[in-house]
């Protein structure tokens, strides 16, 4: 399958694939089924390896995805997608590959099911371990509407590393008409870690069970006239046979029927237990081995790297932030043993690999558990270790109570490292990291740095862990790596107080000052080249508390500043602008004369597809031009 990376593009995938819908695979010979996943699989390598995407799960689940939409009957039945980067062979499926080349683009299809998108996605999924939830509620309001519709739940072994999945089997009731379809392929990202991967191994290797099955079945077989009407009866046998001999099968003791394990590239073997599933009554689990990347050797070989691919004139600079942190905390864990780092099954994305090798003992991935992984490290920290959490922004939106209640409120030092802050244009709305600026500054004591380069990064890292840690604290840094024309303006900067840098003389200041941090520094001095304006620049790296910068800006209104400009990457409400506007407020009395303008996300919902060609900042209202019509208002 390499060569088919070289080959001319698929401009076409639709005419390619001949199916503009799930009822064109319905009269498929078996020959023709084999030929379509063939397709399907080139498309999502040329494609993904042109302009980004997840490959490795997409390919792990061709046959599965194919074999679904010729039992189910869509949109009639619902096919929910846990995470739902896995959904790429449903969209082309569904009506969706003539404009597969957009996938992941502004204007183009999303990464990610849609429910506006296409009336085949049943429901929006972007994080782990909502599906199930999702699906059963689904599964509910089908059966209140007195429907025979059918609701499926497609996620992996992955997923079941979340607490949510074990929430919703607790409420899978035996009157719907539910299946569960668990894709086992031993990874979400990275590897699979904890006891429940290890019970689905257990599941997957115990072969006493199934050759006892065979063996039992084919000797009934050969009795006759008495054979076949024996092994029917003996269904209850053949159960106490196979909870004998795997001891305890976790979904059984559930109240699910479970089937399986089954090959899921196998897509005959697929349509057969599916059908069976229908036929049962009750919520029934289907047990799936997957190859992740399968088709595709390098993918297969290593799917933690192909499991999302950048686009091919994206390539991240290197080092990244990532990288940086990583390596950062594995050079501090070598003269701090107290030093413990925490991830939530991204130790590659977060850059902890380095440090997992190094230290194994003091490194801890807890899988798709992001509450979990906050009160595991406050309880870390209560015992005297020094706990770093490294967790994508969009994903910290989980743990926010247990953030609060038990790390806050007990006012313990834990460091959190939220990756990937701001905007993420290519996987769209469900993985900005927007949020987290304006929730993290209500929790009590919460400190917040945002440093610009990777030497600060660096520089802030160390500081805090060699002791300059007095509280719950959170260094937040974007995806890739830095500008290098951004890093050099921002050596030549002065550092004003804690975190605070300016490009203008602040005992002289201009009359205009425009206020940011982060990625927004480059859009801030671009707006100012062409506005024409003498306007300086302060660049904060510490957000939280902003009493230092206030204080700057007071003591610049009173030398003849008259016009504040903040600028950020994140939402308007609750977030640093609209609280420094309040402190400047609270200390200067509201009698001062400064007029401050805000450039902040105000559509919280927003996506970065609302025009072709636009940057992420500029369809979001923050970007250059933005920032210049502020200028000039």
């Amino acid at each position: 399958m390499e060569e088919i990376v070289q080959e001319a593009t698929i401009a076409d995938a639709a005419a390619y694939l001949g199916v503009r819908s799930p009822a064109d695979l319905k009269h498929l010979s078996s020959q023709e089924i084999g030929m379509m996943c063939d397709r399907l699989r080139r498309v999502l390598i040329e494609q993904t390896t042109r302009s980004g995407g997840h490959l490795a799960s997409n390919l792990g689940v061709v046959e599965l995805t194919v074999a679904l939409h010729r039992v189910f009957d869509s949109p009639k039945d619902h096919i929910v997608f846990d995470v739902g980067h896995q959904s790429y062979v449903h969209k082309l499926l569904t009506g969706r590959a003539e404009k597969f080349d957009t996938l992941r683009t502004p204007g183009g299809l999303s990464g990610f099911p849609r429910r506006d998108e296409s009336e085949h996605d049943a429901f929006g999924t972007g994080h782990a371990s909502t599906s199930l939830s999702a699906a059963l509620g689904l599964a509910r309001a089908e059966k209140l509407k007195g429907s025979d519709a059918f609701t499926v739940a497609v996620l992996g072994d992955g997923a079941f590393t979340g607490g949510m999945i074990h929430e919703a089997l607790n409420n899978c009731e035996r009157d719907l008409r539910l299946i569960i379809l668990l894709n086992e392929n031993e990874m979400s990202i990275s590897k699979n870690v904890g006891r429940f991967a290890r019970l689905l191994t257990k599941l997957r290797t115990a072969p006493g069970y199934s050759r006892t099955k065979s063996a039992l079945g084919k000797f009934l077989s050969r009795i006759p006239l008495i054979g076949l009407p024996m092994k029917n009866g003996l269904r209850g046998i053949k159960r106490g046979i196979k909870r004998l001999l795997y001891r305890s099968n976790y979904f059984e003791a559930m109240g699910l029927n479970y089937l399986g394990p089954v090959d899921g590239h196998d897509e005959r073997a697929l349509e057969r237990i599916l059908c069976s599933a229908k036929g049962k009554h009750g919520c029934s689990i289907i047990h799936v081995r997957t190859v992740k990347g399968k088709g595709y050797a390098p993918a297969e070989q290593r799917p933690d790297e192909y499991h999302g691919l950048s686009a091919a004139d994206q390539v991240a600079s290197t080092p990244t932030f990532s990288q940086t942190f990583g390596q950062t905390l594995t050079d501090l864990a070598s003269t701090h043993d107290k030093l413990c780092a925490i991830t939530a099954a991204m130790p590659d994305g977060t850059g902890l690999l380095p440090f997992s090798v190094a230290y194994p003992d003091r490194f801890f991935d807890v899988g798709i558990a992001e509450e979990h992984a906050v009160t595991f490290a406050a309880g870390l920290c209560a015992g005297g270790f020094l706990p770093v959490v490294a967790i994508y922004s969009t994903f910290l939106q989980r743990s926010y109570d247990q953030i609060l209640h038990d790390v806050a409120f007990q006012k313990l030092p834990v460091l959190f490292a939220i990756d990937r802050a701001g905007l993420n244009a290519s996987d769209g709305l469900t993985h900005h990291g927007i949020y987290d600026v304006a929730f993290l500054f209500d929790v009590p004591g919460m400190t917040i740095w945002h440093p610009l380069t990777l030497s600060s990064l660096q520089t802030r890292l160390t500081e805090l862990l060699n002791g300059g840690l007095v509280g719950p604290t959170a260094v937040r840094y974007p995806s890739g790596g830095e500008d290098a024309a951004v890093a050099a303006y921002v050596s030549r900067m002065t550092e004003l107080s804690n975190g605070l840098l300016s490009d203008f003389d602040v005992a002289c200041p201009p009359k205009t000052v425009i206020v940011t941090y982060g990625r927004l520094l480059n859009e801030a001095l671009a707006a100012r080249g062409e506005s024409g304006e003498t306007a300086g620049i302060l660049a904060a790296e510490l957000l939280r508390p902003c009493a230092a910068i206030a204080d700057v800006l007071i003591d610049m209104a009173n030398r003849g500043t008259e016009c504040i400009v903040v600028c950020e990457e994140g939402i308007r409400s609750g977030g640093f602008g609209v609280t420094l506007a309040d402190t400047l407020n609270e200390r200067m009395g509201g009698k001062h004369r400064l007029d401050i303008r805000i450039v902040a996300i105000d559509n919280n919902r927003i996506t970065p597809d609302t025009a072709v060609g636009q940057s992420v900042f500029d369809a979001v209202g923050i970007g250059k031009n933005d920032i210049l019509r502020a200028l000039q208002e």
